[in-house]
């Protein structure tokens, strides 16, 4: 009889078996890439996120360490500040940059109607968050080499000061500080007159108490006495449509010399911060507490700000159910000038 030839390849179950047993490897394979790939996702989100809560504070707490600082005492219950500008409070302005009582000033849910600030601004506040107004001076290391009284004109010991004309500044020495327009700059010399520029100076005399007439209070600032560029900002979440989308972002609105003009503008600081929570610490109080709280003869004593952000990814699909992921973020800052050093 012949023999029988042997069996060569798969059966059916077999091959049926090896394809089941891909299938799993490539399941599993599969399944792995796509929690990597999650996990990926999320992680670049949460540093996406913390990298902008990091800049957020950061450039926040350098306004607020700031607040109220004149470059020489800058103590609120000892503060003799001379204010100048025509849009002051000195002489019946309303302008919330030219009143140093906003050097700290704080608004809940503030929204366009409670933050002058915010008056008219085109990126419109988002409602329910707060916003704050934070005044000082930023130091320019420029110092006094004479100052003329009859013509009011200072001359600096710097060649080149780093002012321009309708600057606001602060000059200060340890006897008081003044808040004056230079309705002229030319080379190293600063000319704060009456009657020109804007908002201008109500008087020309630099003394303290600041009297708004053509002489005014006279006042002769020494060689070296200190000159400084006013800071004026605010701080509030914003919103605008890109692309067809609401986005919202912290924005800060800064006092900018257009065309010799102090002009508030505002500024895209970090996108996707959805939103702000600030309270203040009163000095002598134990707890901090809402704008809304601080009676308005306070803000001077408030020695502490505490900033609350929530913070969303770029990702529109990195968190959970395949929306943004979403953090909250809270830090506290000092206000150099009114932190009483035991």
């Amino acid at each position: 009889m012949p023999q029988g030839q042997a069996q060569s390849g798969f059966t059916l179950i077999e091959l049926m078996v090896a394809m089941l047993l891909g299938l799993i490897v490539i399941a599993g394979v599969t399944s792995i890439f796509l929690a990597n790939q999650r996990v990926y996702r999320t992680n670049t989100a949460l540093g996406d996120v913390q990298d902008s809560a990091r800049v957020a504070f950061e450039m926040m707490a350098r306004d607020i360490r700031d607040a109220g600082l004149t470059g020489c005492n800058s103590t609120p219950a000892t503060l003799r500040l001379s204010n100048l500008l025509k849009n002051g409070p000195t002489a019946g302005g309303t302008a919330w940059w030219a009143d140093w009582n906003n050097s700290v000033h704080g608004y809940d849910g503030s929204g366009a109607t409670s933050d002058p600030a915010l008056s008219g601004m085109t990126i419109t506040p988002v409602a329910s968050t707060d916003s704050i107004q934070l005044i000082g001076a930023v130091d320019s290391g420029v110092t006094v080499a004479t100052d003329t009284e009859t013509s009011g004109v200072i001359t600096t010991n710097e060649s080149s000061p780093g002012l321009v004309t309708g600057d606001v500044g602060l000059v200060c020495d340890p006897d008081h500080s003044t808040l004056v327009q230079f309705t002229s700059v030319s080379g190293n010399s600063l000319t704060h007159a009456i009657n020109t520029g804007s908002p201008g100076n109500c008087s020309q005399g630099l003394g303290y108490p600041a009297v708004c007439t053509d002489t005014g209070n006279s006042y002769t600032f020494q060689p070296n006495a200190q000159i400084a560029k006013l800071s004026a900002v605010d701080w509030y979440i914003g919103s605008q449509t890109i692309a067809g989308a609401t986005v919202d972002s912290l924005y800060r609105v800064d006092l900018e010399n257009k065309a010799g003009v102090p002009t508030p503008t505002t500024q895209e600081m970090v996108r996707n911060v959805t939103n702000m929570q600030i309270q203040y610490h009163v000095s002598g109080a134990n707890s901090f507490v809402d704008a809304g709280s601080v009676p308005s003869a306070s803000w001077g004593s408030v020695d502490a700000v505490q900033v609350t952000f929530t913070l969303q990814s770029t990702d529109q699909r990195a968190g959970t159910n395949t929306k943004p992921l979403v953090r909250t973020f809270t830090a506290t800052t000092s206000i150099r000038n009114r932190v009483t050093v035991l």
